[in-house]
């Protein structure tokens, strides 16, 4: 064939030969079911072969296949052609995909993606109702056309969703009409409200998988909240070490300052020395501290940052569980949650615990009796006891000292000294703490001659109440008393100036003769809170020492109170909490439990009571809603008797409180 200039066309035949399939070729379209998979297969490979040759076989087409892989040969060999294919080759699909979609459609692919998580919560749809039907169901029913009391009006509404066939008979009765289209109205409006509670239990279903949904994501944030504490509190004690480190080299380069040599007509010699007869002589006064020798144990400090853990945990959750006595708690108070906590029970021993790592971390000792009272303050201590003084601790100087440095110069642990062995392991001593506390002791208050039933002190006041029926207040900074007031002596004031008769009671040593004659106290400035043996609750002014106001309701005891601005709660053997309200002195709320009341403190939301029961009593003052937290809540009245929790302290919504076992439990509340 030739082109119109009558040149032959470049790259075609110009003698074509004709294409003529073989037989053996229509056997692949007209053979019989019959015919065998192999003929077809030769038949079928016959006449690829005989396609291709007609494609190459040709002599412009021969030409113009060499040509071409000619071509692609040399462009090959470029050296820009070889890098750009080696860099396809290398080339990842993420990266194909990137170069061939522009950035806006990557960002709306993104967006719009779905993870397999998400997917898998999408609830099944098991409605049973189409959306025409639910929509329909929730139109009000004056707009449907149904409900209209009027024969006429209800005939023309179910018109428009559909007529019953008999209706249309024109030989019924008006009447009869009537009745079938009302018929038909009920029983459409008792459909409709199928569909709307079948639409409800759907909702339903719906809000519960969601919530399930909600609480495992929740549960999963608190454990990386606790794991990111758990970092932080390791963070603090490379912090710690870091600063024990910066200490221990500041008393080398000190140690090696005071060890070179110096002047002997140097100015500061003479002063050096009359600061060392100053000093001899002022370490014979009583108020003298005795400075802490320089060791290598290392110094215990406060951490800087409070875990949160228990404000997002549901109330009632417990944190943990002590065993820190073996006989009944006394008295418990901690500085804050998480931090230290003081205990003391009637085996005559005063622990520090550290809350964050739930361990023992010393002993304070000096007491000759049992610990009654106790108050946490930043890191100070107040301890009341039996052997009626009044001793003060600063939990600051304690020294942490680690296992290394408890062996003594010939190598031996100084525990084993005696070279006694115990065949049974629980005979033991439980091993020692690593703080060392005998630098904590900062002085001791004695002047009561009975026990000390109950103390409190803020800034540099402290009060304490006693057997001796009497109340001292002491001054910090001086580490003396300086007032003392008398509980009987201020009752007959009041009997002899009242017009009532007696405002001394007995019901309190008739009723309980075990019960504290002084119970509760709390200081604020010059104001004292007193709550006594004959049930009576005394306001102090501090300043003259007369009783501003006194509170009459309660018929035992008080063993506990606590006040704010507005406020003052008070706890009593008489099985009563009141809440008095201090503008008015009159009584602003009370309630009662089955038993005697022997602790109780409040936070900002809530009341906790132990009131002779194995669980806390807690009130929520927002609410005014009654509920217990504790080890027996959910416990079978056929169970083993848990042990009655005797002590409580709460702050913040953290709440520790203790047992007669000697257990003590933390709770989040």
């Amino acid at each position: 064939m030739a082109s119109r200039n009558g040149s032959p066309s470049r790259g075609r035949s110009t003698s074509p030969r004709p294409i003529t399939p073989p037989d053996d070729d229509l056997s692949l379209i007209d053979s019989p079911p019959g015919v065998s998979e192999s003929r077809q297969l030769q038949g079928f490979g016959r006449k690829v072969a005989a396609t291709a040759g007609s494609l190459i076989g040709g002599e412009g087409v021969t030409q113009h296949y060499h040509n071409a892989l000619g071509e692609l040969h040399r462009e090959l060999r470029r050296p820009m052609l070889q890098r750009s294919v080696f860099s396809f080759a290398q080339t990842t699909p993420r990266e194909l995909v990137r170069s061939r979609i522009s950035v806006p459609e990557i960002q709306q692919r993104a967006l719009s993606f779905l993870p397999d998580e998400l997917l898998s919560n999408i609830p099944e749809d098991n409605n049973a109702y189409s959306l025409f039907q639910g929509f329909q169901a929730t139109l009000p029913e004056e707009h449907s056309g149904i409900g209209k009391k009027h024969g006429r009006h209800t005939s023309s509404g179910q018109r428009l969703i559909g007529a019953a066939p008999d209706e249309e008979d024109p030989n019924l009765p008006p009447s009869m009409k009537i009745l079938k289209n009302k018929k038909h109205s009920l029983d459409h409006r008792l459909e409709m409200m199928g569909v709307r509670k079948h639409m409800c239990a759907a909702e339903v279903h719906e809000i519960d998988n969601k919530i399930a949904n909600l609480n495992t994501m929740r549960k999963i944030v608190l454990d990386r909240l606790s794991g990111i504490e758990m970092e932080e509190m390791d963070l603090e004690q490379d912090l710690l070490e870091v600063d024990n480190e910066i200490e221990d080299l500041q008393e080398e380069l000190e140690d090696a300052a005071a060890l070179a040599p110096k002047s002997p007509q140097s100015p500061t010699a003479s002063h050096d020395d009359d600061d060392e007869e100053e000093e001899d002589f002022m370490s014979a006064s009583v108020y003298q501290k005795i400075p802490a020798t320089k060791t290598n144990r290392k110094r215990v400090k406060r951490r800087r940052s409070m875990p949160i853990l228990h404000e997002q945990l549901e109330p009632g959750s417990k944190i943990r569980e002590l065993q820190a006595h073996n006989d009944t708690i006394t008295a418990l108070d901690f500085d804050a949650p998480w931090g230290t906590l003081v205990t003391a029970a009637l085996d005559d021993t005063v622990r520090v615990w550290d809350l964050n790592a739930g361990r023992c971390i010393g002993l304070l000792e000096g007491h000759l009796s049992s610990v009654r009272c106790l108050q946490v303050e930043d890191n100070i201590v107040a301890t009341g006891s039996m052997d009626a003084s009044i001793r003060l601790w600063d939990l600051s100087k304690a020294e942490y000292a680690p296992l290394d440095n408890r062996i003594n110069k010939d190598g031996e642990d100084e525990e084993e000294e005696d070279g006694l062995t115990f065949e049974n392991s629980e005979d033991a001593p439980p091993p020692p703490p690593p703080t060392i506390m005998q630098d904590c002791p900062l002085f001791s208050l004695e002047s009561h001659v009975a026990e000390v039933t109950a103390l409190h002190f803020r800034g540099d006041t402290l009060v304490s109440g006693s057997a001796d029926k009497t109340l001292r207040q002491w001054d910090l900074v001086k580490g003396r008393c300086v007032q003392t007031l008398d509980v009987l002596w201020a009752a007959a004031q009041a009997t002899a100036t009242s017009t009532e008769s007696s405002q001394w009671r007995q019901t309190g040593r008739a009723t309980d003769p075990l019960a504290d004659f002084v119970g509760a106290i709390q200081v604020f400035d010059s104001a004292l809170a007193c709550g006594t043996a004959d049930g009576m609750v005394r306001l102090w002014d501090l300043r003259s020492g007369q009783v501003h106001r006194s509170l009459v309701g309660h018929t035992g005891p008080v063993t506990s109170l606590q006040f704010d601005d507005v406020h003052l709660v008070t706890g009593s053997l008489d099985r009563s909490i009141r809440i008095w309200d201090l503008r008015t002195g009159s009584i602003h709320d009370a309630y009662a439990y089955d038993n005697a009341v022997t602790s109780m403190m409040f936070d900002d939301r809530r009341i906790v009571t132990a009131a002779g029961e194995d669980v806390v009593k807690v009130y929520d003052k927002t609410d005014g809603r009654h509920w217990n937290c504790g080890p027996g809540v959910g416990v079978d009245d056929d169970a083993t008797v848990l042990s009655t929790i005797e002590r409580v302290r709460i702050k913040e919504g953290y709440m520790v409180e203790g047992r007669k076992n000697g257990m003590i439990g933390v709770w989040s509340c």
